[in-house]
């Protein structure tokens, strides 16, 4: 079993996705935007500082919460994939909108998403200020959620992988189990199980250590690693792949072992999953011990360093991504 049997097809989705990619590129001259379409999240010259945008969802997630019929979590879930997407710009996280669309008004569906919202806000330290709720039963069965987040950086502290240099140390953070990717292939393969409830864990939001880090350490490169699982290292930089020692990874989640038990390749499961590694920093060799004593909360690991590769390999003990 792999991802695309499970109906999500990563290659074919970027290949379709190339159209509309080419058109939207063509508007980037319209603002002065920053950076090219593809980063986590782009950037917007505001003067001295610049603005940071992006926008993502929970996914198939929402299927999960509709088994357990508990939606208490996932609006958790929509700020983190937003807000840790706004910093690995450099950027702090400080408005968010969301986007809620249902085939039927629900009122305790709503109620338990604002109450995750307001969690992951509150967490996050981020204002939601407004958003829609659609209700559209010819378009969606059931319910979907998304956000769009705001964020700004000065501009000597924005963090695009730039900087990175052969040699320089990748560690890793821990995850909080499954995160908001992979849904579809982790159901397909573990069914209406008693898993459910581990499915279900609320995404770890990186916010606050990550900032906290930043004002401490020049912090060459940021990854959040979600879909498409490690290979999320492939955005830092072109020309930058990265060597990452098995021996310093840390313990897989229970969660990932009993996926890969049920059929799915060891290759397809750093494809398409974090493997208990939530989000990634970049940093000198000289600065390694200072930041895994910062971030000593998210039992930081560092598992490997920055190498030339012209296709921006990871080679991740005998795979190659």
């Amino acid at each position: 079993m792999d991802y695309a049997k499970a109906g999500v097809d990563i290659e074919a989705r970027d290949s379709a996705l190339k159209g509309l990619m080419d058109e939207l590129k063509k508007t980037l001259g319209n603002r002065k935007v920053m950076l090219d379409i593809g980063q986590y999240a782009n950037l917007i010259d505001f003067g001295s500082k610049a603005l940071a945008l992006c926008t993502d969802g929970v996914g198939t997630k929402v299927l999960v919460a509709r088994q357990l019929r508990n939606y208490s979590t996932i609006g958790i879930d929509c700020v983190a994939m937003n807000v840790n997407d706004v910093i690995c710009v450099g950027a702090e996280p400080i408005a968010m909108v969301d986007y809620i669309t249902m085939d039927k008004p629900d009122l305790r569906i709503l109620r338990e998403i604002g109450a995750g919202l307001r969690a992951g806000a509150d967490e996050a330290g981020i204002a939601i200020i407004g958003g829609e709720t659609a209700i559209m039963p010819e378009v969606v069965n059931g319910i979907d959620l998304a956000g769009t987040c705001l964020g700004i950086v000065e501009k000597d502290k924005i963090v695009d992988g730039s900087a990175i240099e052969e040699g320089d140390v990748l560690i890793g953070l821990e995850s909080n189990g499954i995160h908001s990717n992979g849904l579809t292939l982790a159901r397909k393969v573990l069914g209406i199980s008693g898993e459910a409830k581990e499915l279900l864990k609320p995404t770890r939001i990186y916010v606050k250590p990550v900032l906290g880090l930043m004002n401490n350490i020049h912090v060459k490169g940021l990854a959040h690693i979600t879909g498409g699982g490690i290979r999320n290292l492939k955005r830092l930089k072109r020309g930058i792949g990265f060597d990452i020692d098995m021996d310093r990874w840390p313990e897989i989640p229970r969660i990932f072992i009993k996926i890969m038990d049920a059929g799915v390749s060891k290759a397809e499961m750093f494809k398409t999953f974090n493997m208990g590694i939530g989000f990634c920093a970049v940093v000198a060799q000289e600065d390694a011990e200072a930041t895994l004593r910062i971030l000593k909360d998210l039992k930081p690991a560092i598992l490997g360093k920055a190498v030339k590769s012209a296709e921006n390999t990871i080679k991740l003990g005998d795979l190659l991504l």
